[in-house]
């Protein structure tokens, strides 16, 4: 029988992607491992190999196709002896029905054996997005006399199906009484979404020159995890400035002696290790929150943020404590040129337990900046910058100051704990020369 290709998963965030290009036509013949596609994901664009071998007998979705769901069939993939004919008889032949979906026929038929009421079950109703909305015959109906919008109502069925259960505990509001035409029907009592929905923006807009902006993948990640991230982790902040006049000076000292070899330290570079270090010096600190439990990891895996088109990746730096500043700004400075291609594996971008976020470049004095999950903190860095201070002799005198702030998730660092890592970060920075120690 004819083998369905189907959207990869190519990422752990990857939900949906776009089939960018096909590498193969209708016809050809592919081994296992030969390049079928360009796939774009919601971090890359990766290539996705066959893991069969037989002829590429249809091609269900056209390049350059969006938001096509993982798992959805892709193409169809013919084995020895088989023809179109049998991808044919395949898509005749009946779905299955779901045993556990109540709202099977079985529901809507009367129990007397007696035809089906005339009454069609509505079109199949699709979201503000212009996307499918999965609802039984009868959920449709359902939905259609109590005047539910399918769209706010959450599916418990296969795939997430919208079932008779789910429409039947749902509220809606009231149909107007045909015996009084002129009164308004009440406001609906379910819950109103946090936002206005998009239609209702765009006709707040509607008389504005605008163009709209379709949203990517990446684009889509990056603004559901963030959400999710201040919805469900308890944010605290703690800040501080380092004083950064030793670490310009040593930096200095070592540019010169490694200007023969290429080699070019940045602050940011700095900062990386002093954070790897202090993970080291304040163990407890180098957790990640797994649901039911925390995960305490030996190593310094350090992730920072680098802005892209469109969006940010956040490169992991894996065994950081180890590496010396120079490996360190070596590594940083690849990672980041191929997240801005988007060429990183999903390896490099996942896991660590520690955040860095510089802004400083950008002339910013100081942010807070949101935990990317399941780290248990990140680090927003500002601008240094002369600033007035109180010398160790007491008289007033001038140095470069950077303001830092720690973002931290109290379910996995309590305040005390956080001060003493933050406090490490600093210690590290205003020594640099410990560092290397």
């Amino acid at each position: 029988m004819p083998t369905e290709v189907l959207m990869p998963a190519l990422s752990p965030t990857m939900e949906e992607g776009t089939l960018a290009k096909w590498l193969v036509k209708e016809g050809d013949t592919v081994s296992s491992g030969d390049l079928l596609a360009e796939i774009e994901t919601d971090k890359a664009t990766m290539e996705f190999e066959a893991v069969d071998e037989g002829v590429i007998g249809k091609i269900l979705v056209e390049a350059g196709s969006e938001g096509v769901k993982v798992n959805t069939p892709i193409a169809v993939l013919l084995e020895e002896g088989e023809s179109t004919d049998d991808i044919e008889t395949m898509s005749e032949a009946p779905a299955p029905k779901a045993a556990s979906d109540e709202d099977a026929d079985a529901d809507t038929a009367p129990a007397n054996g007696s035809e089906a009421p005339a009454t069609p079950a509505p079109a199949a109703p699709t979201g503000s997005d212009g996307t499918r909305i999965f609802a039984s015959p009868l959920a449709r109906r359902i939905a259609a006399q109590k005047g539910l919008d399918l769209a706010q109502v959450k599916g418990s069925g296969p795939g997430g199906r919208i079932v008779k259960a789910d429409v039947e505990a749902a509220e809606a509001a009231p149909a107007p009484k045909a015996d009084k035409p002129a009164e308004k029907a009440a406001a609906p009592v379910a819950a109103a979404p946090a936002g206005a929905s998009a239609d209702a923006v765009a006709k707040m807009y509607a008389d504005r020159p605008h163009e709209e902006v379709k949203l990517d993948g990446m684009r889509k990640t990056v603004a559901a995890r963030l959400t999710e991230a201040k919805q469900t982790i308890p944010h605290f902040y703690l800040r501080r400035d380092v004083r950064l006049d030793a670490l310009l000076k040593f930096r200095s000292t070592l540019n010169k002696q490694l200007e023969t070899r290429g080699v070019k330290l940045s602050v940011n570079d700095f900062i990386i290790k002093a954070c790897a270090l202090a993970l080291q010096q304040v163990p407890a600190a180098n957790r990640v929150w797994a649901g039911d439990r925390m995960l305490q990891l030996k190593p310094s895996d350090v992730a920072v943020a680098v802005a892209v088109d469109g969006g940010l990746f956040t490169p992991v730096l894996k065994d950081a404590e180890m590496k010396s500043i120079s490996a360190l700004s070596a590594e940083m400075k690849d990672l980041a040129s191929r997240a801005r291609d988007r060429k990183l594996a999903p390896h490099e971008y996942v896991g660590g337990t520690f955040a860095i976020s510089n802004l400083g470049m950008f002339g910013i004095d100081n942010f807070d900046a949101v935990i990317n999950p399941p780290h248990g903190a990140i680090l927003a860095v500002g601008a240094g910058s002369k600033k007035p201070v109180v010398g160790e002799d007491g008289e007033l005198t001038v140095a470069t100051v950077m303001s830092v702030t720690l973002s931290v998730d109290h379910r996995v660092i309590d305040g005390a704990l956080g001060a003493e890592l933050l406090q490490a970060i600093i210690g590290n920075l205003e020594n640099p020369i410990g560092m290397l120690a």
